[in-house]
């Protein structure tokens, strides 16, 4: 018997997944956005435009790392999402959490660019992607003990997830702390690491990840 509103509030998986995509949408539009055009002042030839051009390169390097992220989130919430068999409240607001922190990142991706030779833009950004990673673990494990998956759930396929989310953050964190040698380094391994998460090669080793 259905006794309290909490019940029965946000169970819809398909919502979940549509409100999603939407802010995933948004979010890797936004971090385009910081692109900029250079100033047509100053530009009397074709050397001049490649110069103004590269002067963009901090915020095509960063766009493309946050491109890559949240291409990587998004790929982790959908598995996730594909093996529940319902949802509840809690779920539902771990979601919203993670869409939070989604919202977040043209933010501390226009932060890094700004200031990409700042270890604090640096470390600012590797918190945002701290925050994807606990959210999805916990979000895994509440379904997990909440008895929200679905049966035909594959074996392995729960202890591949959390081994996922628990590698990828322990790169990402390397990968920051090479910041005391140079942001530059940071930002290289990390893109890197998604790179092999987004291309999956079949290399021994690499291929378990």
């Amino acid at each position: 018997m259905i006794t309290s509103y909490n019940q029965v509030a946000g169970r819809a998986l398909e919502r979940i997944a549509a409100l999603s995509d939407g802010v995933f949408a948004i979010a890797m539009t936004l971090i385009v956005l910081e692109i900029h055009v250079p100033d047509p002042g100053p530009v009397r030839s074709d050397q001049d435009l490649l110069a103004a051009v590269a002067t963009l390169s901090p915020r095509i390097v960063t766009y493309l790392l946050s491109f890559l992220t949240l291409g990587i989130i998004w790929s982790g919430q959908q598995t996730q999402l594909s093996y529940f068999a319902r949802a509840d409240r809690h779920v539902s607001w771990l979601h919203l959490a993670l869409l939070a922190s989604v919202a977040l990142m043209p933010f501390s991706t226009s932060l890094l660019s700004e200031f990409i030779s700042f270890r604090v833009a640096l470390l600012l950004y590797w918190l945002n992607i701290v925050v994807f990673g606990v959210i999805l673990y916990a979000a895994w494990s509440y379904a997990l003990h909440a008895a929200l998956l679905r049966e035909d759930l594959p074996p392995g396929a729960s202890h591949a997830i959390k081994r996922r989310i628990v590698v990828a953050q322990a790169l990402y964190a390397f990968g920051a702390l090479l910041c005391v040698v140079s942001t530059y380094a940071s930002i290289a391994f990390i893109v890197a690491v998604q790179l092999n998460f987004a291309v999956a090669p079949r290399i021994p080793g690499l291929s378990r990840i």
